[in-house]
């Protein structure tokens, strides 16, 4: 039998992937502490040479060597001179991990009524939902989520590398409590918001978590529970959900193709929240007409506009509407911008435009909550846009946007003409309003079952009413895969008009 600092002993231990998204290093240091916490190695037995070790698992020496000093800074191992490395008896003064088989049946849990302790039941309201899975389909016509063939990788990778030299580290390691990374505020100032038409002071810009955070906040500064809200019907539903959990009174507001009926907000509103950029879902822009018709009722009916500039970084270059915001006069406008539709949603990276009093109120708020978004995240994100990859970026992502539409227009005209598409000007998604009667949840279904993701309408109207309505997203489906996945979902319109 091998002795325990066998090479042999350790490959069954350590199993490398070298298509993992590991490196060769991360997972030797992996599987080392799991076997120094779940107590494999005892501490008077050296592990095995670099040399037996690299042999066996068939990497470099060097590679072995790298992780097991990695090991020794960590505090998992120690290095004994001429006798090799041991695990430090210190990393063991935790209680040791065991397996089920050796664990004492526990003893059951009292059940309790949660339910009586809530103050609030967010599970109770209705949401935008998609497989966990969705990349693995292989037609996802799902909303808000990027394309890795798209994403600057090298670029995103240069700018965290900057973000990580020990100057940096010096300017965003130390808490920052309630303000925000300078220079990302100096790119937002001055690169962002003036192509959306605002110029404002920099202290009149609060970075968020994303835009969902922003509006979360704004919810809980300004809403209370006898406040009247406005808000499009078809609309966003987490902005709906997060004003109706503290608001009595919630009203619909009707969207047509000019987006948002100013003259349908009801009297004694006290804020209105729209999405003129890109209506929430329809995809339709806010006229210009509307939008100086809102302006001019919010200011003659004393409310305050909420303006979720969504997917605005899409607009037709030839002729983008100004933001809300920079219509404002009277300051009654609170702008929300994101960086999730271009950079990526899962940095969650947002930012409030409003009055200097209110963004004051809202950094006390958010020291509450989170005292600020990740900082180095802040720098990174900040470094990206000073050295223009996000411009570079944008551009790519408008071109394939464009290129995506143009083949959903042929698509759904060639194989769904009933159909009705609502092509906004740009944009990364496309409501289609199919043939009454027919529910787009059910077609959901049918279309799910061949690969084909579709958001149902009905999540997007008030009461959550059944709909003929649904959304197809573009941000992460190849424009050669939307031809086959409308024929198909074409298909599965069929198969529901025939049930």
């Amino acid at each position: 039998m091998p002795p325990r600092n066998s090479g042999m002993i350790w490959s069954g231990l350590i199993r490398l992937s070298p298509d993992g998204s590991q490196t060769l290093q991360s997972q030797i240091r992996q599987a080392v502490v799991t076997a120094v916490l779940d107590r494999l190695v005892p501490v008077d037995q050296p592990l095995p040479s670099c040399r037996a070790l690299a042999e066996s698992l068939g990497v470099a020496r060097g590679t072995v060597v790298l992780a097991f000093q990695e090991l020794v800074d960590q505090g998992f191992l120690v290095s004994r001179e001429r006798r090799g490395h041991f695990v430090n008896p210190d990393a063991l003064t935790e209680t040791p991990r065991t397996n089920g088989a050796s664990r004492k049946p526990a003893k059951p849990k009292p059940t309790r009524d949660w339910s009586r302790h809530f103050a609030a039941r967010p599970s109770r309201f209705g949401n935008i939902a998609k497989p966990e899975n969705w990349q693995d389909y292989p037609y996802p016509f799902i909303y808000g989520q990027f394309d890795p063939s798209l994403f600057p990788t090298n670029a995103w990778r240069e700018c965290s590398r900057m973000a990580l030299g020990v100057r940096e580290i010096h300017s965003w390691a130390a808490d920052m409590v309630d303000r925000d990374d300078p220079l990302l505020i100096e790119q937002i100032h001055a690169r962002l918001l003036p192509r959306r038409g605002i110029f404002c002071n920099p202290d009149e810009i609060l970075v968020t978590l994303g835009a969902q955070n922003a509006l979360y906040m704004l919810a809980t500064l300004l809403i209370g529970r006898e406040t009247r809200i406005a808000l499009e019907d078809p609309g966003y539903p987490d902005a709906r959900n997060m004003f109706a959990s503290v608001a009595r009174r919630v009203d619909a507001v009707p969207v047509d193709v000019d987006g948002m009926m100013p003259e349908a907000i009801p009297r004694g509103t006290d804020i209105v929240f729209t999405t003129p950029s890109h209506q929430c879902p329809t995809t339709v822009n806010l006229s210009i007409s509307r939008r100086h018709a809102l302006l001019e009722k919010a200011e003659r009916d004393d409310f305050l506009v909420i303006e979720d500039d969504y997917d605005s970084q899409f607009l037709d270059p030839g002729a983008p509407l100004p933001a809300l915001k920079s219509l404002d006069r009277s300051g009654r406008v609170i702008h929300v911008g994101s960086l999730s539709k271009t950079l990526a949603p899962g940095l969650r990276v947002g930012f409030i435009v409003a009055d200097r009093a209110l963004i004051d109120e809202l950094r006390h708020l958010r020291r509450m909550m989170l005292r600020h978004p990740p900082a180095n995240n802040q720098r990174a994100v900040a470094l990206f846009l000073s050295l223009g990859h996000h411009d570079s970026l944008v551009r790519r992502l408008t071109r394939a946007a464009a290129e995506r539409r143009a083949a959903l227009a042929d698509a759904l005209e060639a194989h769904m003409p009933a159909a009705h598409a609502v092509m906004g000007s740009g944009g990364t998604a496309v409501w289609v309003e199919g043939p009454e009667g027919q529910p787009s949840d059910a077609l959901a279904e049918v279309a799910q079952r061949k690969g084909v993701l579709i958001e149902p309408g009905a999540i997007f109207f008030a009461g959550g009413r059944r709909a003929p309505a649904f959304r197809l997203g573009l941000s992460s489906i190849a424009t050669e895969r939307i031809a086959p996945g409308i024929r198909l979902l074409a298909e599965a319109a069929a198969e529901v008009g025939a049930a």
